[in-house]
């Protein structure tokens, strides 16, 4: 029996058979020379036979797969991951948010590399939020469900719908001289498309321009339609995602702008402390046209007749309501992909010690059949 079979039989003894559908083979060479690691032989062997797995209702053991769907992007996992905590590797989650690691620092061998994992309520409670078991995979998961982990498999809702290999993206390629030159100084939007490219084909959805305007009563900032026809839809640094504008579905520009702020209005009814601002289309209101993946909304203060004059302003999710932006639209944008913008809701897209161009990304939502 080789390594492979032995790790397969001694997972199947803690949860059972592996399912009756294969998963579709990996290309393990490939994930590695993207990762820039061996990855231990146990996990590729799991991996290999079982596909990306609920144990036990609330752990998930994130393997390279994704689905057409696109719910999870197992690339996107592992870079967040490393960024937050250096020198490890993740491979899992539960769903009270803790992360499971590899430390990879402890060995040159990938299968001598101990768990570890991240404790979310430790890190609010204030206290060392690492847990470190000393022991590797087949012996960890062993360990929780010695511990009360209910051995019951379900390949994850996350790779629902057809399940395929995740494949590595492009390597990133190096930055120009203009896209440096272009993070440290200049303004509006020529400033912006050098930094970062727009896309050849952004996507708008499927009516137009004067549609949206009877849609809303209003047309909207000129620098935002050059912003979108420049870009499209699509998502800033993982983080800030802009609504379709053109469409009818109902997280499009105009469906999500009527049904926030009509949920806005409710709870400032019921806590007018915590939701002070007028929402569209009362006099003033706010318009929401993008927000971050954490539920903050990207909106204008409607003030006045003339839109191109209109103050940003960032409706928090999880603080209390700020002041109006100063800047334009571009001029805002800039600021943030640059770290120099701290307001609420829009958090710093880069840590310190990154060179932002390793970074900062706009990543073009890909077309629908859109309504």
């Amino acid at each position: 029996m080789n390594d492979h079979d032995r790790a397969t039989d001694a997972f199947a003894v803690l949860f059972g058979p592996p399912p009756r559908q294969p998963a579709p083979p990996v290309d393990w060479d490939a994930v590695e020379e993207w990762l820039g690691l061996r990855l231990p032989a146990d996990y590729k062997a799991v991996a290999t036979r079982y596909g990306p797995l609920d144990i036990g209702e609330r752990l998930w053991l994130h393997t390279p797969f994704t689905s057409a769907d696109h719910l999870f992007d197992y690339g996107s996992f592992v870079a967040e991951g490393r960024r937050d905590a250096p020198g490890v590797l993740p491979f899992g989650a539960t769903r009270t948010a803790d992360t499971l690691y590899w430390d990879t620092t402890a060995s040159d061998d990938p299968d001598r590399w101990p768990v570890v994992v991240h404790v979310q309520d430790l890190e609010n409670a204030g206290k060392d939020p690492w847990l470190r078991p000393g022991t590797t995979l087949l012996p960890t998961l062993s360990g929780f469900v010695s511990d009360g982990l209910r051995p019951v498999l379900a390949r994850s809702g996350l790779a629902s719908g057809e399940l395929t290999a995740w494949t590595p993206p492009p390597r990133r390629p190096e930055p120009t001289p203009e896209q440096r030159a272009a993070l440290a100084t200049g303004t509006g939007l020529p400033t912006l498309t050098t930094l970062l490219p727009p896309p050849t084909t952004p996507r708008l959805g499927p009516h137009d321009w004067a549609w949206l305007y009877e849609r809303l009563g209003t047309r909207l900032p000129t620098e935002y339609v050059r912003l979108m026809e420049a870009y499209g839809t699509g998502e800033w640094c993982q983080w800030l995602r802009f609504h379709v504008p053109w469409g009818t579905d109902s997280y499009d520009l105009a469906p999500w702008a009527e049904r926030y702020t009509d949920c806005y209005r409710g709870l400032r009814a019921d806590h007018p402390a915590y939701h002070p601002l007028a929402a569209w289309p009362e006099p003033g209101g706010f318009l929401p046209f993008a927000d971050s993946i954490d539920g903050d909304q990207l909106c204008w203060l409607t003030e006045g007749d003339d839109p191109d004059a209109w103050p940003l302003i960032v409706v928090p999710r999880h603080a209390d309501q700020g002041p109006p932006l100063t800047g334009t639209l571009v001029e805002t944008l800039l600021a943030w992909l640059r770290g120099e913008l701290h307001v609420e809701g829009l958090p710093r897209p880069v840590r310190p010690d990154e060179d932002p161009l390793d970074v900062i990304d706009f990543e073009p939502f890909e077309e629908e059949s859109d309504g």
